[in-house]
């Protein structure tokens, strides 16, 4: 089953306020918003994250703008005043969410190209981790 990087589907914005983070995830056109629905839960998040995020995630779904909203507990080693850490605040954890891998299948992966979006530069959604 081919795998692309989230980025491929979806944009992003993250935050922080104190040992929280949240990382907001867009699709880029509403035809993925399910895909992503499917392939990004909180679940899923917890496992790519391991250690870093120690607390509960939680999922908020805002279908009217093909979205959802992550909040992620005791997960910047205690904020950005306590953290050892070398970025302790929510803002890089935008990025990494937007580089996991999801799966698709072979008729969503042709969707979403010819839907006219890309895939990141010398992507292969068919390689082997």
């Amino acid at each position: 089953m081919p795998r692309i990087f989230l980025y491929d589907i979806a944009h992003g914005r993250s935050g922080d306020k104190g040992d929280t983070s949240n990382v907001c995830v867009f699709a880029r056109k509403p035809e993925v918003y399910k895909i992503i629905l499917r392939e990004v839960t909180p679940e899923k998040l917890k496992s790519y994250f391991g250690d870093m995020v120690r607390g509960d995630i939680t999922r908020y779904e805002v279908e009217s703008l093909s979205g959802m909203n992550f909040v992620m507990h005791h997960a910047l080693g205690g904020g950005a005043t306590m953290s050892l850490r070398l970025d302790s605040l929510g803002k890089s954890m935008g990025s990494a969410v937007m580089r996991m891998k999801i799966k698709v299948s072979d008729d969503e992966l042709k969707g979403i190209l010819a839907n006219g979006m890309k895939l990141m530069p010398f992507e292969d959604p068919y390689e082997e981790d």
